[in-house]
């Protein structure tokens, strides 16, 4: 059967911008996959997706005008009820089929299929295919309820009467299969071939679509469109680049400013804009933020990453004198520019210090009271870690900066931009004359913020960020509001990753139980909730471990032991792939496991001991030997830290552990002989499981 490519656009009112790549991908995804399910559309088809600030389109290869005819195996239902005893049709029979548009004559061409309990009665029929018009119609159906619409309008359509629901007012719709129309209709309009390009540069209003090919091309050069959005994106990253090349400059890396602007132009045209010097006495984070958030400008940095006065504007318009387009952006800058220069002044005529009391002001949680209630214990608990890791001037250091971490809330600043908080609090800090390390603990406290994210750049700021985090975790969990499901309100997920990030890599001396305990004891909670804690915690460091390619096993065998120095994790867990890469590795992970079984069942604690007088098999005299040969090896590469070697060391066991349980019998009846090969076995686990336990290698 023939086919034609298909092109179908909704030619809209101006669509929210940080919607548009979404309501794109899904306008295409749910047509292409609604005409693929009704046999229109082959695996082999491609589909271009077209996303504008006034339109979605997409564009597909290979589409049938009829899909080809099937044949189906109706299910009726069982043979003794659509026949009676003399094998004729029942009622029920006859009312079926006449449902499905058959008459008596169908029930000759019935057949019975056995189904394992009884027989069925089906009716092998042939299904005529959709045409395009019935099955472009409901994939348009299906597409528009599906989209992801942020938030929907009413409106009245054409006729003064209806309304409908849509994201914004439609006002055309294109259907073209090749360069026919397909008569199919949505939110009361009608296909035809026509739309309309860019408001202002469009070389005529209406732009008539020649045929599906010609869609992308014409919208360029009639419309002064590029309908494409990833083409759009790509055009404004060339420009940006190019122009900032021209100034010796780059522009600040930013996707999302990058996203949202790509979806509020239809022909983009990067021009070069500059405020006055004397603004960039001003954090440049405050300046970038006011440029990107509110004016959507792309701030231009010099070689070092500082900012300059320039910054890049998208315009909509190409216009032959750029100068008015050029001037007025200026003039809207400045202004924001200003407030933020006067927020800076004033902000800084009050000390962080003066500000504190306005955290008692300021609500937290209604259980658990204001935000200087919780800087009180993020403070204790500061403390309290500092005092294991330095001296008198570190413990100062970091009570300082847990006490003046949240006061920059309370800025005027902070209050116009909240994501500065901590920025500017170092900022401030910095204008005082604190020390460095202080300052810039209170800016990096939030930190790692996201997966992937810095940690602090000190140990001071790496104890107020943990101080921080477990204030949070610990206090939540508390009072019962733990993450269920997707729902993680407080993101007490990304606080747990947080926790568990700063003592893998930085490596501090810091035990987790005595931390969550130490926390705890501030909220004067129950073990129970330390216990629900550390499960958490671990649950998430499982997953995390899983997702950077280690096995679920491998993760397993090394937090099955819990280990409370979090900063041996990564070592252990590369001890443990090593190991499992062994050739006796399965072999040892088996036998490991066994003897953890065979040690359950055994009432009361087992002593690792062995009396040597009462070896009388060769195989436990092998064994035993191998042990006294091999353990003091890897306790020895286990107490410096050389987990991998630790284990390695442990390969030589294979054999005298499988030829011990091919030739001893554990649970002899002589009861010391019993207790003796138990020691053995017990000390055998004792020293194959210190780095992880293998036994969870195990198949």
């Amino acid at each position: 059967m023939s086919t034609r490519n298909l092109l179908v656009e909704l030619f809209v009112e101006e669509l929210p911008p940080k919607a548009l790549q979404k309501l794109g991908e899904a306008f295409s995804g749910v047509l292409a996959e609604s005409l693929k399910a009704s046999g229109l559309l082959s695996d082999s088809s491609s589909v271009t997706t077209f996303a504008s600030p006034r339109r979605l389109a997409a564009h597909m290869t290979g589409v049938s005008a009829k899909a080809a005819d099937k044949q189906v195996a109706q299910k009726l239902m069982p043979a003794t009820v659509g026949m009676d005893a003399s094998g004729n049709a029942t009622p029920a029979l006859l009312k079926k089929l006449q449902a499905l548009g058959e008459n008596e004559s169908a029930v000759a061409k019935l057949r019975k299929e056995h189904d394992g309990k009884a027989d069925i009665l089906f009716l092998d029929a042939t299904q005529a295919g959709a045409t395009l018009q019935e099955g472009l119609q409901k994939a348009l159906d299906e597409t528009l309820a599906k989209l992801p619409i942020p938030k929907v309008m009413t409106y009245q359509i054409n006729d003064g009467w209806e309304s409908v629901n849509f994201v914004r007012p439609a006002h055309g719709l294109v259907a073209l299969h090749g360069s026919e129309i397909v008569p199919v209709s949505t939110l009361g309009l009608t296909a035809g071939n026509t739309t309309q390009g860019h408001r202002f540069e469009a070389k005529s209003p209406v732009v008539t679509i020649t045929s599906a090919d010609t869609y992308a091309q014409q919208l360029a050069d009639e419309g002064a469109v590029i309908a494409s959005f990833d083409a759009r994106r790509a055009e404004i990253v060339q420009q940006l680049q190019a122009a900032a090349d021209k100034q010796g400059l780059k522009p600040i890396d930013y996707d999302a400013l990058l996203d949202e602007v790509t979806a509020l132009v239809e022909r983009p045209n990067v021009l070069l804009g500059q405020f006055e010097e004397e603004f960039l006495a001003v954090p440049q984070e405050c300046l970038i933020l006011t440029m990107k958030a509110n004016q959507k400008y792309f701030p231009l940095l010099d070689a070092s990453g500082k900012l300059t006065n320039k910054f890049l504007i998208v315009s909509n318009i190409n216009p032959a004198d750029p100068s008015k387009v050029i001037g007025g952006n200026e003039r809207v800058v400045r202004p924001r520019l200003a407030d933020a220069k006067f927020f800076f002044d004033q902000d800084r005529k009050k000390t962080l210090e003066s500000r504190l009391a306005g955290l008692d002001k300021v609500v937290y949680h209604n259980k658990l009271g204001s935000q200087g209630e919780r800087n009180e214990r993020v403070v204790a608990i500061a403390s309290a870690i500092a005092q294991q890791i330095g001296g008198d001037g570190f413990v100062a250091k970091v009570a300082q900066a847990a006490r003046l971490s949240k006061v920059d809330l309370l800025t005027d600043m902070v209050g116009e931009f909240p994501e500065l908080q901590g920025i500017m609090g170092r900022y401030y800090a910095q204008h005082e004359g604190l020390a460095d390390d202080v300052a810039y603990a209170i800016e990096d406290h939030y930190r790692p913020r996201f997966a992937g994210d810095a940690l602090p750049r000190s140990q001071v700021g790496v104890v107020v960020a943990l101080a921080d985090k477990l204030e949070t975790l610990v206090g939540l969990f508390s009072i019962g509001e733990k993450p269920t499901g997707d729902k993680d309100p407080f993101a007490l997920r990304r606080q747990a990753l947080g926790i568990l990030r700063m003592l893998m890599e930085t490596e501090l001396p810091l035990a987790f139980d005595q931390l969550i305990a130490q926390t705890l004891a501030v909220f004067n909670g129950s073990q129970d909730v330390a216990e629900a804690i550390k499960a958490f915690c671990f649950d998430r460091l499982a997953v995390n471990l899983r997702d950077q390619g280690a096995s679920a096993q491998e993760v397993d065998a090394v937090l099955s032991l819990s280990p409370n120095q979090l900063a041996e994790v990564p070592r252990r867990l590369s001890a443990v792939q090593a190991f499992a890469n062994l050739a006796e590795a399965p072999a040892l992970a088996a036998a490991n496991k066994r003897v953890s079984n065979i040690l359950k069942k055994v009432e009361g604690d087992v002593k690792a001991e062995v009396n040597e007088s009462l070896l009388q098999e060769s195989a436990e005299k092998a064994l035993h030997q191998a042990l006294a040969e091999t353990k003091p090896k890897a306790d020895h590469l286990f107490e410096t830290g050389d987990y991998t070697a630790s284990l390695q060391a442990l390969a030589v066991l294979k054999a005298p552990v499988d030829l011990f349980f091919d030739e001893v019998m554990v649970n002899a009846d002589d009861p010391a002989l019993k207790a003796n090969r138990l020691g053995l076995l017990a000390t055998l686990h004792q020293a194959m499981n210190r780095v992880a336990d293998l036994s969870k290698l195990a198949s």
